[in-house]
Order: structure tokens, then C-alpha cells, then sequence
């Protein structure tokens, strides 16, 4: 009796995009919402594909990835210039470029793999020259002299400082997303943060507590020489 060859497994079928949270509906406008849903299946479809993101990361894209990045521009103000380091997919800089069109985003990003879907995503949302890429490591390309820095997941505070910092003008915040670590974190990076020309006020503030089950943590440092 003969057997027939082992068949190669049927791929897995890839993970479901969540629709959007009742969380976000609460924080955002209608239309800002359907642009954020958007992205996302973006991010679910094309950037699984290119490997910009993890497929295991679909079912989470809401609740890990964009709420949390979203409730960062909590701590922007109105048509400030952020830089976003190590943007990778565009998290959090494309996410802030939607829901706060009044923002100019510089994104950071050194592969140009991740570059080309950015260029995309500029495309496709219609940004214009609100946002721009500077491709490269955040100590290589020219400096931004941005109101504010953003980062997340991208390195441990006391290197990060040393990315950011120069791309601050005076009176400029580093904003760096974090988890429960932060202020740990903050208490070993301050004599780093400090000769850099970090204000001695350099603190934890949290984001989206008025409409997230758990606000995240940023850690806040003043560029003052």
C-alpha cells in the first residue's frame, strides 16, 4: 500500500483586524476615526506582508499600537513641529499626523523598506508637506530643530536622550513613550537628560486618562541650552 508525500501546511490565515474600540470614539471625531480604521488595515495587510509589523500584532493594533499613540497628542500643542525618531510603520508619528492635522511631522526612519511605506501613507492621506521623512539613524540625518521630539520602543531613555536632544531647538520637550518602567527609567537617565540641557523638571506625565482604561506614560524633559 502506498502512502502519498507529506503536503506542506496551507499558510495560516492572517489575523483579523479588530474594529475600532468604543475608547477611540469617545476621544475622537467621527472622521479622524475612519482615517485611524484605515491605517490601520494598512498596517494589518501591507505592513504584515513587508514585515513592518509582526502578524500577531493584528488583533492588538488597536489597543497597543494606535490608541496608545493617539493619546500622545494630548501633550502637543497647537502647530508645534515634532520629529518622530525611529518612526518604523509610523507609529506614533503617522498617528499623530491624523488626528491632528494642525501638527508638521518630520519622520526619522533609517530602512528604506519602512521609508517607502511612509512616502505611501503620505500619499494616500493626502499630507502634503505637513509630513516629511529625513531617512537614516536619528544621529546621522540633520538636525530638526522641532518643538518636539517623539519616540517609542525605540531605545532605553538614557540613549535616547542623546538622539533626541540635538534635534530640539531651546524650549523644545522630548516626549518618550513608556511603559511601566518609565519612571525608573527617568530616575537613571537624569544625569544624561542633564547634559544634554535638560531642565531639572523632567517628569512622567500620563496621556489619554480621560478615555483609555489605562493612560499611558510619558516621560517629559525640557531642552533649556
Amino acid at each position: 500500500m502506498s502512502t502519498s508525500p507529506d503536503l506542506p501546511a496551507p499558510p495560516a490565515a492572517p489575523e483579523p483586524f479588530p474594529p475600532a474600540p468604543l475608547e477611540v470614539a469617545k476621544a475622537f471625531a467621527p472622521d479622524i476615526v475612519s482615517r485611524l480604521d484605515d491605517y490601520g488595515r494598512q498596517l494589518a495587510t501591507e505592513g504584515v506582508v513587508r514585515g513592518l509589523i509582526g502578524p500577531r500584532e493584528v488583533p492588538r493594533l488597536w489597543d497597543r499600537h494606535l490608541l496608545n499613540c493617539a493619546a500622545l497628542a494630548e501633550a502637543i500643542h497647537q502647530g508645534e513641529l515634532v520629529a518622530d525618531i525611529g518612526t518604523g510603520a509610523g507609529l506614533p508619528g503617522l498617528v499623530l499626523a491624523l488626528v491632528r492635522p494642525d501638527l508638521r511631522i518630520i519622520l526619522i526612519e533609517p530602512l528604506q523598506r519602512r521609508c517607502d511605506f511612509l512616502q505611501e501613507m503620505i500619499l494616500r492621506y493626502r499630507f502634503g508637506k505637513g509630513v516629511t521623512i529625513r531617512r537614516g539613524k536619528a544621529h546621522m540625518v540633520l538636525p530638526c530643530n522641532a518643538d518636539v521630539v517623539t519616540s517609542r520602543a525605540v531605545t532605553a531613555l538614557d540613549n535616547l536622550a542623546g538622539w533626541s536632544f540635538p534635534h530640539l531647538r531651546i524650549g523644545g520637550r522630548l516626549l518618550a513613550l513608556k511603559g511601566q518602567r518609565a519612571a525608573e527609567e527617568l530616575a537613571a537617565a537624569r544625569p544624561l537628560l542633564a547634559n544634554w540641557g535638560a531642565d531639572t523638571d523632567a517628569t512622567i506625565i500620563p496621556c489619554g486618562a480621560s478615555w483609555l482604561a489605562e493612560p499611558i506614560q510619558v516621560v517629559s524633559a525640557t531642552r533649556r541650552r
